[in-house]
């Protein structure tokens, strides 16, 4: 993919995220994709932060959305190559302290096929 179609992907990324759409999210996503966070560690220790599918991804998303009704994320800067992007944005919660964040998203054939979440 071109760097280029690679941020589209990203700026589509945070407009589902941030609108809890969780079907528009999905389907940026490829079927196995995987998705590895440092909250997963937290809250699903048994996962070791790492889930994988879509079914999965959907269920950590929700229960997100569901907990955190006002979760959304303001995007810094996206860098891009052909294969991925960094992106770095603020998590934004009312009531709770802003959360810098970096996040990895591998792409592959127009879909995210990894995904990981860097917490600063």
């Amino acid at each position: 993919m071109s760097v280029t179609t690679n941020k589209q992907i990203a700026q589509q990324w945070f407009l589902a995220f941030n609108e809890h759409n969780l079907d528009d999210l999905l389907n940026l996503y490829t079927d196995e994709a995987e998705h590895y966070s440092p909250k997963l560690k937290v809250r699903m220790p048994e996962t070791n932060g790492l889930i994988k599918g879509k079914t999965a991804l959907r269920s950590w998303w929700q229960d997100a959305f569901d907990r955190l009704p006002s979760l959304r994320y303001e995007i810094k800067k996206l860098t891009a190559d052909e294969e991925q992007v960094f992106m770095e944005y603020v998590r934004h919660v009312d009531g709770e302290e802003e959360l810098f964040v970096g996040e990895v998203l591998v792409i592959e054939n127009g879909k995210i096929k990894f995904s990981r979440v860097y917490h600063g």
